[in-house]
């Protein structure tokens, strides 16, 4: 019983290894898939190109426009003297912000009044637009803090006190960097929709070559196909994994804190679901371009939509939260943003685990019970 398995295992590895371009496909791709989308998907925004409208052209204008260029977020641009300027810039694109100060900013200033200060920000990109309303809000902040302490030093007050004083810090990303919670979430898309594309190709390739119906004469038993076929992608699959784990933290340095070996293991199991569902489409299926598709539209779109990967599963509707129970990626996303940014055991995850064990377990009974009834 286990020679014909691991005869079926070894063919499987020598038609790998014999086609240089397949295998090739199989591990470069998807390392070419996380460079692009890592360096493209990364929200930060930094070199912003920032103008300014300085109506009061006095000394203490010049440190608040200094405030912006001095971070490395904003690029000075240009000075410019008029809204209409400004209209230009942003809409050709050459200047994403441009402050507006006022004519009387150091006088209400200096007179301990409020000078309220306008900002133009481009809103074709939305998500763009809300970080640098961010930047410009934490730039504007610690400069208040600054004209307060001057201000106490003036007066000789040791200190100024607020009714209200409050004080915030991010736990576990504090320097609310996007590339540690992209590139995690990367990690577990790419390896479910790239073995899922990639095992959906097994047995259906076979079928259209007639080599199947050597399998269907053979005495070799439906799970020892199964088994035998999903191995050697689960083992692609596994080095295309270290290869993306090493990019996200030695190229793109993504914060890692928790255990490799436990992140290693999880991903064993994970990569056992996903060649398993590539598995089933593949018996399924009748041509590769329909095997493709189905892969496609079962893999790429669910991963990315109803995983967790841009916003959780909890804040989704019903229905999606409903659809993002039948796709490992949201199980396995909860393990890989855990170990990634928390450092988080194999405790807070035996219900993921055991979630994922279920799931590998359903897919190979539904393949082996299709695959039998073919030979049928």
């Amino acid at each position: 019983m286990l020679r014909r398995f691991f005869a079926i295992v070894k063919k499987e590895f020598k038609e790998l290894l014999r086609d240089p371009l397949y295998l090739t496909f199989a591990l470069v791709v998807p390392v070419v898939i996380i460079i692009l989308m890592g360096y493209g998907l990364i929200l930060d925004v930094k070199n912003i190109p920032v103008s300014f409208i300085d109506y009061d052209r006095s000394s203490l204008s010049r440190e608040y426009r200094f405030s912006f260029t001095n971070s490395e977020y904003f690029k000075f641009f240009k000075l410019i003297d008029s809204y209409a300027d400004a209209e230009e810039l942003i809409k050709s694109g050459k200047c994403r912000i441009v402050v507006v100060i006022p004519p009387d900013f150091s006088r209400k200033l200096y007179a301990g009044k409020s000078a309220q200060v306008q900002v133009l920000i481009d809103g074709s990109f939305p998500m763009r637009a809300e970080v640098m309303k961010g930047y410009v809000s934490a730039i504007n902040m610690q400069f208040n803090q600054r004209l307060l302490k001057e201000y106490a030093e003036r007066r000789a007050i040791s200190q100024l006190n607020f009714p209200v004083m409050v004080e915030t810090r991010a736990w576990y990303n504090p320097a609310l960097e996007s590339k540690n919670f992209i590139l995690p979430g990367e990690l577990v898309t790419t390896l479910m929709f790239y073995s899922v594309l990639l095992a959906s190709l097994i047995v259906v390739r076979e079928k259209e070559s007639g080599s199947i119906f050597n399998l269907y004469c053979s005495p070799v038993r439906p799970w020892e196909v199964v088994f035998g076929k999903a191995i050697p992608y689960v083992a692609i699959s596994f080095i295309t994994y270290l290869i993306i784990f090493a990019l996200t933290v030695g190229l793109f340095e993504t914060k890692f804190t928790g255990s490799f070996l436990f992140l290693t293991f999880s991903t064993i199991v994970y990569l056992f679901c996903t060649v398993g569902v590539g598995v089933f489409i593949s018996i399924l299926a009748k041509t590769q371009i329909t095997a493709m598709l189905i892969a496609f539209l079962g893999s790429i779109i669910p991963s990315f939509i109803y995983s967790g990967y841009f916003s959780p599963t909890a804040s989704m509707s019903a229905t999606g939260q409903l659809i993002s129970k039948t796709i490992p990626a949201s199980y396995f996303m909860i393990i890989v943003r855990g170990v990634y940014l928390k450092g988080i055991g194999i405790d807070s995850f035996i219900e993921d685990l055991i979630s994922l064990c279920i799931y590998a377990t359903v897919v190979y009974g539904l393949a082996i019970l299709s695959f039998r009834k073919r030979i049928g």
